[in-house]
């Protein structure tokens, strides 16, 4: 197939994370170097592609961001397929149409969606329509169905363990319990790795069930050991009332059942932004690398994943429709426990 000419348009959308300016530059400049393509970045996620606002990116304008926190086209949350709350709100065109006659009249050969869970089911959504459309996932809670990793986590994930580390001084010097909540409302893949780096002693996700009294009574039993100082890390989705902070929860949980001083931190978007790691810059340079490769073999309907160390491709279908969970069972879980880690289970 003759690629040269070919228009790629492409966004970033969900939360911002480390990354999405190496992925954009990744298949802005295979698209150009390696296949002749034009490449179009619409601006705050599926918001550009509704109000059709965008700009052709040359080669130039991709130097120079590989390490570059953030992303260049900016991103929102816009969900083009969910339907208004006013119940009397009467749009002539809707989104989905508006997003089809841009697609339309700028004449594109292919939509590249970079973003997390969300932006995959949009994505599928749009490719449903007859769109030709590519996924590329990413997001720090690495939650995304169908691949081994997301780009962004693994920037997020050191972030977190040298947060960490850093409180682990403190906790000891004042024989405090530290309570550290990572980002993860349903998946704590940030919290299981983050904490057991940097030597968690307790680490509470959504996927474990845990007790209150288990936990207690696990720090009761590391001060009788005479260990008068403990780490605890918790995702910011174990909390059971949405209006306090998971931190704060387990914080006050173990401040009234055990009498010892507690301080509770969260790290908030820290986690998500900043330069990304060099795995991460490497990840997505090759994520955008292969969407580029996909265009021009005519892969649509799939989202790029890895799978070990390669590159693949699953179906939109899939990546949009479930969620990647960490497994009660999974082996980084069993090491941990092996270590005395604790799951409050």
């Amino acid at each position: 197939m003759n690629t040269r000419g070919m228009k790629i348009g492409i966004l970033t959308a969900g939360g911002d994370c480390p990354g999405l300016n190496a992925a954009i530059r990744g298949i802005g400049k295979t698209a150009m170097l390696e296949y002749g393509m034009r490449l179009f970045g619409f601006s705050s996620g599926y918001s550009g592609l509704i109000n059709n606002d965008f700009v052709e990116l040359t080669e130039n304008q991709l130097s120079g961001i590989l390490t570059v926190g953030g992303t260049i086209l900016g991103t929102s949350r816009e969900k083009p397929f969910k339907k208004s709350k006013h119940k009397n709100h009467i749009d002539v065109q809707t989104k989905p149409e508006k997003i089809m006659q841009n697609y339309s009249n700028l004449e594109l050969d292919c939509l590249v969606c970079i973003g997390g869970n969300g932006t995959q089911k949009t994505a599928n959504l749009l490719s449903e329509q007859g769109l030709n459309v590519i996924g590329i996932p990413k997001t720090i809670d690495n939650d995304v169905w169908g691949t081994d990793i997301s780009f962004g986590f693994d920037s997020a994930f050191t972030i977190a363990t040298e947060a960490i580390d850093r409180l682990h001084s403190t906790a000891n010097s004042h024989n405090r319990t530290m309570v550290i909540e990572v980002m993860g409302h349903h998946a704590g893949w940030l919290a299981l790795y983050s904490g057991l780096a940097a030597g968690g002693d307790l680490i509470l996700i959504p996927e474990i069930p845990f007790k209150e009294e288990k936990i207690i009574e696990y720090i009761v039993k590391r001060y009788a050991m005479k260990k008068y100082y403990s780490i605890v890390v918790v995702a910011e989705g174990i909390s059971p009332n949405k209006g306090v902070s998971a931190a704060s929860y387990i914080g006050e949980l173990i401040n009234q059942g055990t009498g010892f001083v507690t301080r509770d931190t969260i790290l908030g978007y820290l986690q998500r932004g900043g330069t990304p790691t060099p795995f991460d810059r490497i990840l997505a340079t090759r994520y955008g690398a292969k969407a580029a490769e996909m265009i021009a073999h005519q892969e649509y309907g799939k989202m790029v994943a890895l799978n070990g160390q390669e590159l693949t491709c699953i179906p939109l279908s899939e990546a949009g429709s479930k969620t990647r969970l960490v497994e009660p069972d999974n082996s980084i879980v069993r090491k941990a426990r092996h270590l005395g880690t604790s799951f409050g289970d």
